[in-house]
């Protein structure tokens, strides 16, 4: 079976990591190796393990416009073909400046590629792309067999998963409303690949307590619980947002920096302790991919506590939970002490 995994980066980490991905050149499969190689996101997890089950699958990483103005050049040069209606969302798809073109330069790349892969599986790692007419026109034309969606955020429009034939969700309260609007849905946790521990190496665990991520101030309730975590405890911050803070924020002090992809991990694989706050979109579920790559980095995991948690781990020996910030603060220093 034939799969093609359409995913979109970080355009921060694509802005940091592409120039020297740029300057050693090479043809598009070299390139997209390299990036890969980064481990950013899930990176190549799902092809290269779908790949070992012997079935045919690449990636292609949408917002990357160096890399696919790369395939263009070797595979294809069609323009954006007549009647095709853009993605309202690809109007505010955020790009890094000077390595991309424009949206329909990226949508038409896309489309060369699904059109001269002919996929059985499109696997959809961003639902913010691909309309329900579009995926239709896709199926009527005979370049794709199936679309199916990954989603663990906030919902976008229905119109871009009306066209799915099956979204597989780590939220286990998105079952039902997909279901409900009669789209095929099933719970599908996410994991860890062990490859990221061969990349990394061996790493002197050297850092107390970390947090690992974004911070934005359109987050309130994380925001306030790391800040009261800087006041309180020996927290160092890692990633990305710490410049949209306000100058007196006590996180500005204990930030380092942003991590991406194998950096990262690193960091976590040095955290002795690191702490994980779940998105509003989780509700009362335990879903992201910090519960996984901490855990699979070996650090002690604090998590605040979701309803779903234990079928997932077991807290009090392989994780340790928190119900509220004073008790955050109560098990950090806990457990960095002993």
């Amino acid at each position: 079976m034939k799969f093609l995994i359409v995913d979109t980066y970080y355009p921060r980490f694509l802005q940091s990591a592409l120039p020297a991905i740029l300057a050693a050149g090479g043809d598009y499969e070299t390139m997209r190796e390299r990036i890969l190689e980064l481990r950013f996101g899930t990176a190549d997890f799902y092809s290269r393990n779908l790949k070992k089950l012997g079935h045919d699958a690449q990636d292609i990483i949408f917002n990357c416009a160096p890399l696919q103005q790369q395939w263009v050049s070797q595979y294809g040069s069609a323009p954006l073909p007549a009647g095709i209606r853009l993605p309202a969302r690809l109007a505010r798809l955020p790009l890094v400046r000077r390595f991309v073109r424009n949206d329909e330069s990226l949508l038409a790349m896309a489309l060369q590629q699904i059109r001269r892969e002919r996929p059985d599986i499109l696997y959809l790692q961003d639902l913010n792309l691909f309309s329900r007419d579009l995926l239709n026109q896709l199926r009527d034309e005979g370049s794709i067999g199936m679309a199916v969606g990954q989603i663990a955020c906030p919902m976008p429009e229905w119109e871009f998963l009306d066209g799915l034939d099956l979204i597989l969700t780590s939220f286990p309260h998105y079952v039902d409303r997909f279901r409900a609007r009669g789209i095929a849905s099933e719970y599908f946790r996410i994991g860890f690949d062990p490859v990221v521990l061969q990349d990394i190496g061996t790493v002197t665990r050297d850092i107390a307590c970390s947090f690992v991520g974004g911070i934005s101030p359109s987050h309130a309730g994380r925001l306030n619980l790391l800040e009261h975590l800087a006041r309180e405890t020996d927290i160092s911050f890692y990633g990305y947002g710490a410049d949209s803070l306000a100058a007196s924020s006590p996180i500005r002090s204990r930030h380092h920096g942003e991590a991406w992809s194998l950096d990262m991990y690193r960091y976590l694989a040095r955290s002795r302790v690191t702490l994980n706050v779940h998105i509003d979109a989780a509700e009362n579920n335990a879903n992201n991919m910090r519960l996984y790559e901490a855990t699979g980095c070996g650090a002690l995991l604090v998590t605040d506590q979701k309803d779903n948690l234990a079928e997932l781990f077991e807290p009090g020996k392989e994780i340790v939970t928190y119900g509220s910030p004073d008790e955050a603060v109560e098990k950090i220093r806990y457990y960095t002490s002993h």
